[in-house]
């Protein structure tokens, strides 16, 4: 009997290169469907990879064959439409197929701490969580009415060298090394859950081909949740500098940029912390290993490997400065 074939769908984002790696790693035949655009996240050698842009459900149809898998992991799914298209797919060629939600997905605010599984999914202010619910509504439905063999992955936030948790990016941390403030959403105390994407990697990898992870939902995240005042300080201390915080309202924040906050209405303005009991029951010996402290070191590192990563979004630096000229506490008389 041959290693299990287990095909992922993206394979080269933040959260699936490091799924991708570490299923090579536990002896799964890996195989990747994606478009070979994300130059930076190279697939491990030993990976098959098959090119075709995953909403073309004929070119998806022609990379494929009729070649059927252990695994289907979906890293790219959004909306229904994308998930109907994998339903009509993969119906009867794979033993397991894992849909990749989102931790947003999750009431929001949440009514107690920390969350579980059984927290309600309902999140009225970001259309991203609203399409992942209906993704899983869809989902679950299929199990229920047809058997298909789904597991639901919600990750919260994941991060890898490339990914500062900011909004804004590198342009925060600039502005860090610049000595100017920066914009804390806020009063910087909500407790915020960030996972490295090897964590997750390996229980997530721990899920697959598992029975019992038929027609069940498990999020996957890290155990620790600083404050974001001390994710700012984190970041900050591995840029070599004190921070200089200005926090303002989210509700301020959203004024000024209704994109910026839904994002952060919808999910970061929230305290999350979240129980891992049932990931751990099925994955025996998992535990978060990476402390957000040294997640940040990585950060810093692989951004200052290379000047061209050290991007500076202008428009978003000038909101930055408007907010805190706004927003900036004012000495008292």
């Amino acid at each position: 009997m041959g290693s299990p074939r287990a095909l992922f769908i993206g394979g080269t984002g933040i959260i699936s290169t490091a799924c991708t790696r570490e299923a090579m790693r536990q002896g799964l035949d890996v195989t990747v469907l994606n478009r070979g655009e994300t130059a930076h996240r190279e697939v491990p050698e030993g990976v098959e990879v098959l090119r075709a842009d995953v909403r073309d459900e004929a070119a998806v149809r022609a990379a494929l064959g009729s070649r059927e898998f252990d695994v289907v992991a979906n890293f790219l799914g959004f909306t229904p439409d994308h998930v109907q298209q994998d339903l009509d797919l993969f119906s009867g060629r794979t033993g397991q197929y894992v849909f990749i939600s989102s931790a947003s997905a999750y009431q929001t605010p949440p009514a107690r701490l920390p969350v579980t599984e059984s927290t309600p999914l309902r999140n009225p202010y970001w259309e991203y969580s609203r399409n992942k619910i209906a993704c899983e509504d869809l989902l679950v439905r299929e199990y229920r009415d047809n058997a298909f063999p789904v597991t639901i992955v919600r990750p919260s936030h994941t991060y890898d060298p490339t990914l500062v948790p900011f909004d804004g990016g590198w342009t925060v941390v600039e502005r860090m090394r610049q000595g100017r403030e920066v914009v804390v959403p806020g009063d910087g105390t909500s407790l915020w859950t960030l996972t490295h994407h090897e964590d997750f990697a390996r229980a997530f990898v721990g899920l697959l081909g598992r029975q019992a992870a038929l027609g069940e939902a498990f999020h996957i995240t890290s155990d620790e949740a600083p404050t974001w005042n001390e994710i700012y300080t984190a970041v900050a201390a591995a840029a070599g500098v004190e921070p200089r915080l200005v926090h303002v309202a989210t509700d301020a924040i959203a004024a000024a940029d209704p994109d910026l906050g839904a994002g952060l209405l919808g999910d970061k303005s929230n305290s999350m912390v979240f129980d891992n009991s049932k990931v751990k029951a099925l994955v025996p010996g998992w535990a978060a290993r990476v402390p957000f402290r040294q997640g940040a070191r990585e950060i810093v590192a692989w951004h200052d490997d290379d000047p061209a990563r050290r991007r500076v979004d202008a428009r978003r630096d000038a909101l930055f400065d408007r907010l805190i000229e706004t927003y900036r506490p004012r000495p008292l008389a």
